[in-house]
Order: structure tokens, then sequence, then C-alpha cells
């Protein structure tokens, strides 16, 4: 059997990693994503998957735009092409080819969630479950027949690492669990359902900025669906503050939304649409990530009440 890997995150690595180990005979090549430039140097970095193919000598192709550039993949022959994270729409032709088909480990309960950002939005959109689904692809957006789905519990302690990091290990895991079945073709096809049909596509600049006329738990949702990575940010004194975590304030206040109403040993409490969100972790600008304890004691707790985040 001839196995080519698609993907190019970190999510990806677990899933890469366990085809090695079980695998590594049946590998033949390895597609990401072309290296970025990275850090105040700009200095080009391997993308994680193909640091990963380049430690186990696995052959490694990196198209700029695989619709146009997906020859070297047919190149390699595969008879089953398995995508994770891969971050290009995959052609006809490559899907056509390995006559196992192609393969995705997707990071959510399909059809819930499709798009390359779901598991932001599993937090962000107040989901309290989700999971992995093991599905063939189609020229459509994540459209195709699932195989095998695994759910997870969201709970109020996830943040976007967190749930990320828990989702790359049960993709792994069932993927190698269903892929014998995938092999000698007695695996489900379960079709989806259209009416159930929701997205999660990528997370625009212009989504991580926190409107405190939205409730509580929406603003939460947003900041733990961000964090670590973009951050949500908001203004405060003309200048992003970026937020990475919160705890919902049951009490209400009647204040200017968005305006810092209380200071405490953990952090500072924004005024809400309904309630207040308690700010517990920061990096204000031009600066590093700090606990919300640290900044109040740099900028002064008599400084900050009354303040107005935009």
């Amino acid at each position: 059997m001839r196995i080519v890997f698609m993907g190019t995150p970190d999510f990806s690595v677990n899933v890469l990693q366990g085809l090695i180990d079980n695998y590594r005979d049946d590998i033949v090549g390895v597609v990401s994503q072309p290296d970025k430039m990275v850090g105040r140097h700009h200095e080009l970095k391997n993308t994680p998957v193909k640091e990963l193919a380049l430690k186990y000598n696995i052959p490694v192709i990196q198209p700029v735009k695989i619709r146009e550039e997906y020859d070297k993949v047919l190149e390699l022959k595969p008879d089953i092409i398995i995508t994770c994270a891969y971050g290009q729409i995959i052609p006809k032709v490559i899907l056509d080819y390995p006559k196992l088909g192609c393969i995705n480990v997707h990071a959510s309960l399909l059809p819930k969630l499709r798009g390359g950002a779901p598991i932001h939005h599993a937090l962000i959109d107040g989901y309290d479950k989700t999971g992995i689904t093991i599905m063939y692809m189609d020229v459509k957006m994540d459209d195709g027949d699932m195989i095998s789905q695994r759910e997870t519990e969201i709970t109020d302690k996830d943040n976007l690492e967190s749930l990320h990091d828990r989702l790359s290990i049960m993709g792994r895991d069932l993927l190698l669990e269903v892929l014998p079945s995938i092999i000698d073709g007695t695996n489900e096809r379960i079709k989806q359902n259209p009416d159930e049909v929701t997205f999660g596509y990528n997370i625009s600049r212009e989504e991580e900025h926190i409107d405190f006329n939205k409730s509580s738990r929406e603003i939460f949702n947003l900041i733990r669906g961000l964090s670590p990575i973009p951050g949500a940010n908001a203004i405060l004194d003309g200048n992003e503050m970026k937020i990475y975590d919160g705890k919902i304030v049951d009490t209400i206040y009647n204040n200017v939304r968005g305006e810092i109403v209380e200071v405490t040993k953990d952090g500072f409490i924004v005024c809400c649409g309904d309630t207040g969100i308690l700010i517990t972790s920061v990096k204000p600008f031009g600066k590093k990530r700090m606990d919300a304890s640290s900044y109040i004691n740099g900028v002064g707790k008599d400084i900050l009440i009354g303040k107005v985040f935009s």
C-alpha cells in the first residue's frame, strides 16, 4: 500500500506520527503548505508536518497552489491519501486518483462546523460538545460521506489550546482504529444530513475584537476560543490589548459597556451587556503576556477604574 499524507500545522503532527508508528514503510510522501517567514528576523521555518516528515526521511512536496501543481502528488502513485488540516482545497484530479480514496481527519462532529476553524468556532459559538470525524473527501468542503466519529465534552475549563490538543490525539487514535476497515473495504459510509450543516470558517481579524455590548458568556467564549493564538483584543487608551483569559461574573453593573468597574486580586472586571467579566490574563500593547494582577500593579488600581474599552 502506498500512503500519501497531506497536512501542515501542529494539529496534524500527532496524526502523521501515528501513521509513521504503524505504517512507516507504506508512507511514500508528505504534502504540506509552503514554509513561511516567522519572527522578528523573518527566518524561513518548516511547517510542523514537514519537520516531522524530514525526521523520518519521508519526501516532502510543498506546492504553492495545489490546484495547479498536482503532478508531483500523482507521481507518488498513492493507493490512499490521508489529509488533516492541510490548508488548501484539493482538486478533483487528486481526489479521484487513489483506489482507496482520499480520507480526511476533521475536527468537528460533521455536518456541524464544516470549514477551516472548527475548533475555534466550537468554543466561540458555545457548543457543549465537539469531536473528530473521519470521512471521505468530496469536491465540496467537508461534504463527503462519514466513516466514523468520536465526541468530547467542552467545559468552561477548555480554551483553544486544550481542545486543540485533545482533538489532535483523538484524531490520531480514531484514524488508526478505522484505517484497517478502510483498507479492506468493510468500513461504513454515512451520508451527512444537509439540514444539520453549520460552518466554522476561518476567523477574520475583525472577529477577534471584543464587543462588550454582548453578554458575558459570549465574550467569555470568544476569549477562550482565541486563546492563546491569536488572542481576542480590545482597545484601551487608543492601544490594542490582547485578552487571553477571563471568568464570568454574576453581578449586574449599571455602567457603560466596556467600563472597568472593579479591580480584584486576580484581575479587573469589565461591564458587559448583561453582567461582567473578570479579565485575568492580558498582553498590553508593546509588552509580553502577563497576569492581569501584574498589569494592575504596574498601572495602578485607581488609574484603571472607570476606563472604558472600545
